[in-house]
């Protein structure tokens, strides 16, 4: 039974948050702090920030599973990434965000390396005399940025839902770094998911695009701005030159750094750095020797490909950030010794049949978990050396039982970790301590 409460009356309407998370609560604050009447509800009878919100925003009410016929009653719907509402006035907080913003925004989307390009622009800005502000999704919520001091460019991670649901937003630089299917179970197909990841270029005043990336290119070859990819560029875009002497990072036929000097490894990542090249001078700055220097420098981040160690010959590998199919692949392309792959989890309606065909070509050994293991498992040859296992540290010791001297033990899910885990940051911690654990002393 409705309860009194939710009756909603003011003067004013008030805008309706919808969603307790990260995120909401950022829009909840930046609501809050202007003044405006604000409802909130959620599915949950006690979201995470709820007790939070009580005692900061004690006038904000709050409302557990609120009708969806009553979202009629507000001026405006902020509804959290993530979740798919079908209503009228639905906006999100980077849609809130792009109405304020004071600094030119470089923006970035993708399915695979998007927060490697997002932090890595940001170290390239903040290492020159530049000043960036990194958030979106990844880090700081893009609302908390504008409790700062204005900087020079806001460097913006932005997820498909996030792009679903604004149209203000302007950048100065904009880059979908790649497609390959994702969120399948939010999506009517690949076509829609990309169509979701494009909305970010429909007012940006500068486009970089991925030329060795199919959907991308086809879909914005022809427009201005920058390209990159690994192959040379007669065009004076961003690819690789060789010569007698190795491979380089290049603009056109400059050559710019050595691809020897990055402390990146792996395809995808020579590519994330490119990217970052073209978005820097999209945004209408020359590249600089310590910009440069800074990408050279960049160590990555937590979870992506990241090298836990060496033992007994025998490297182990984090990539827990590989929720996805296309991430797995990338990751499995990155790594040029015998693999043993660690994989599974929730799948989100992911069709395996590529990342079978990429196991059953260049993988070993393979060891799966989760809700989808036997999804994965189906697509993989029945002469395949597969183990099942029923937690990760279950895993990690079948692992090290089938790779040898040389080899590699490569962590990479494809899946979503909220089968076993509480985020993929979660799941890649424990798998790292786990390991460390194991080797401890050797």
């Amino acid at each position: 039974m409705m309860s009194a409460a939710t009756k909603i009356h003011s003067a004013e309407q008030p805008i309706l948050v919808v969603g307790l998370g990260t995120t909401g609560w950022s829009v909840v604050r930046y609501l809050h702090a202007r003044g405006e009447p604000i409802v909130v509800t959620d599915t949950r009878e006690e979201p995470p920030y709820l007790d939070r919100m009580r005692k900061k925003c004690p006038d904000v009410q709050y409302i557990a599973h609120l009708p969806v016929e009553k979202y009629k009653a507000f001026r405006e719907i902020v509804v959290s990434p993530g979740l798919a509402l079908e209503v009228d006035h639905t906006i999100g907080d980077i849609e809130l965000f792009a109405r304020e913003a004071r600094a030119p925004v470089i923006a970035i989307t993708g399915s695979n390396g998007k927060s490697t390009v997002t932090t890595l622009v940001g170290e390239m800005l903040n290492k020159s005399r530049y000043s960036a502000l990194v958030g979106g999704n990844i880090g700081t919520p893009a609302l908390d940025l504008l409790n700062l001091p204005v900087p020079d460019f806001y460097v913006l991670e932005l997820s498909s839902f996030q792009l679903e649901t604004t149209t203000s937003l302007a950048p100065c630089a904009a880059v979908v770094l790649n497609i390959s299917p994702d969120h399948m179970d939010r999506y009517e197909d690949l076509d829609a998911y990309a169509n979701a990841k494009f909305r970010i270029y429909d007012k940006a005043l500068c486009a970089v695009f991925n030329r060795d990336d199919p959907l991308v290119s086809r879909h914005y070859s022809s427009c201005e701005g920058f390209s990159f990819g690994l192959d040379p560029d007669s065009n004076n875009d961003f690819g690789i030159i060789k010569d007698s002497k190795g491979q380089y990072l290049a603009r056109g036929r400059e050559k710019l750094a050595p691809v020897t000097d990055l402390n990146l490894h792996g395809r995808q990542n020579i590519a994330n750095v490119l990217a970052a090249m073209a978005l820097v001078e999209c945004s209408g700055i020359t590249l600089t020797a310590s910009m440069i220097d800074a990408a050279l420098e960049f160590k990555g981040l937590p979870h992506r490909c990241e090298l836990i160690g060496s033992w007994k010959g025998i490297k182990w590998i984090n990539d827990s950030k590989g929720t996805n199919v296309g991430a797995t692949l990338s990751a499995i392309n990155s790594v040029d010794s015998p693999t043993v792959l660690i994989a599974g989890g929730q799948g989100k309606g992911a069709d395996f049949k590529p990342l079978g065909a990429a196991i059953d070509q260049s993988i070993k050994a393979v060891v799966l978990i989760g809700e989808d293991a036997l999804n994965i498992r189906a697509f993989l040859s029945p002469h395949k050396n597969v183990k099942m296992a029923n937690s990760l540290a279950e895993a990690v010791e079948n692992a090290a039982g089938l790779a040898e001297e040389g080899d590699t033990i490569l962590f990479s899910p494809a899946c979503a970790s909220f089968d076993m885990f509480d985020s993929y940051e979660d799941r890649g911690d424990v798998f790292r301590k786990l390991v460390v654990d194991r080797h401890h002393g050797e």
